[in-house]
């Protein structure tokens, strides 16, 4: 598949846009006023179509909404659930397919604020940037957006990002051995520079990813946003319901899976009575035509 240079520039230009959206809807409480997009083209310096695309998203992902006649304000907190695993460790297993990677963008650039929390680094830090569309036999799956310490993967080339299992690379030529990851994923639909990438109709619906990955030492190592096409990958989770054993930590279940007040995703909270932890693990799908 042949990457259109434009396309390619688009959805990079417009993720851009989208951060410098993120940090200012982070610096808000719901409710407040965001700038308005005249505003926002001559603060980003880009054209209206592009801040467009880049609040258009946002409002679909329910973290802005607009009124008519008032504005653009940030939307109310959404409920997040997580799952945690119990006793038994959560597992991820590898999509069936054979996996490739192709790198849009490799380079270095300062932080910023929105990414220099989440890796916790000065926003003036250098970390290295890398845009890839990841393809599952030949076809495009996903576009990922990589954000990295420099200064742990200061020679991190375009060939590692391609070919072979990047966290490989990272332990064997940077040392760097990552330990554990938190990952979010919620609905979303693509833009029309997405869409292109990804050969699916603008607007088709997707699974939006966002994971930060630490090291053995506790360290950020990696904070990844990816989009994956609706139309060929879901998550299949596999949840373990039995009672814990006699005598474990009940109170456990308060804190983070059962009891009052919690639920489980799928499961309204009068259909789990156990205060349990409900073991998690889950694998992607690639569906086939």
């Amino acid at each position: 598949m042949a990457i259109d240079p434009a396309a390619s520039g688009a959805v990079l230009k417009r993720e851009r846009v989208r951060d410098a959206l993120l940090e200012l809807i982070e610096a808000r409480r719901p409710g407040d006023a965001v700038p308005s997009e005249r505003t926002l083209c001559a603060q980003l310096g880009v054209s209206r179509p592009t801040v467009r695309a880049a609040v258009d998203e946002l409002v679909v992902a329910g973290l802005l909404v607009r009124e008519h006649g008032r504005g653009m304000f940030v939307a109310a907190e959404k409920i997040t659930q997580e799952l945690v695993a119990g006793s038994g460790a959560l597992t991820v297993p590898q999509a069936r397919g054979v996996w490739t990677s192709r790198v849009l963008e490799l380079r270095t650039l300062p932080a910023g604020a929105r990414v220099g929390r989440r890796l916790r680094v000065s926003p003036a830090a250098t970390i290295r940037y890398a845009a890839r569309l990841r393809l599952v036999d030949g076809a495009p799956m996903a576009i990922e957006h990589l954000h990295l310490p420099a200064a742990l993967v200061p020679g991190l080339t375009g060939v590692e990002l391609e070919q072979g299992d990047l966290y490989e690379h990272f332990r064997d030529r940077h040392g760097v051995r990552v330990a554990e990851a938190v990952q979010s994923v919620e609905p979303t639909v693509v833009t029309r520079a997405e869409a292109d990438l990804l050969d699916v109709p603008e607007l088709s619906p997707a699974l939006l990813f966002e994971r930060l990955t630490t090291d053995t030492a506790g360290r950020p190592v990696e904070y990844v946003r990816s989009v994956y096409r609706g139309d060929r990958y879901r998550i299949v989770s596999r949840l373990a319901l039995a009672p814990s054993a006699p005598g474990a930590d009940e109170t456990h279940g308060d804190e983070t899976h059962g009891g009052e007040g919690h639920h489980h995703p799928g499961f309204p909270p009068v259909d789990l009575t156990s205060r349990a932890p409900v073991r998690f693990s889950a694998h992607g799908v690639v569906q086939h035509d």
